[in-house]
């Protein structure tokens, strides 16, 4: 059975990848995003931008996909899709919470 392809990320929980037999727990993935946020939180102001939460995005699928290239249309598109399903309230930026949300849905 085939899903039609909707442009949205097909795998929302890049962390589970590599722990493929027990995916991240929401209070596992809570306290990597705790202490990765301000790594790519580059401003300081506490929230992530589209370009800021795309670096994370890249690296994180990178560990589990080498061949992850940041400037192909795809990457661009899927991360472009994630952050618009990340920002729960629309205002063009990521808090903590956003982004833990994001990625411990299942």
């Amino acid at each position: 059975m085939t899903t039609p392809q909707s442009g949205a990320p097909t795998d929302p929980v890049p962390m589970q990848s590599a722990a493929r037999e027990q995916p991240a727990t929401g209070s596992q993935v809570a306290q990597v995003v705790d202490s990765e946020f301000p790594t790519y939180d580059k401003n300081g102001d506490g929230k992530l931008s589209a370009a800021e939460f795309g670096g994370w995005m890249v690296a994180l699928k990178t560990k589990t996909d080498p061949a992850t290239k940041p400037d192909a249309p795809e990457t661009k598109e899927w991360v472009s899709a994630a952050f618009a399903q990340a920002d729960a309230d629309k205002n063009k930026s990521l808090t903590k919470a956003e982004v833990t949300g994001f990625l411990t849905q299942g």
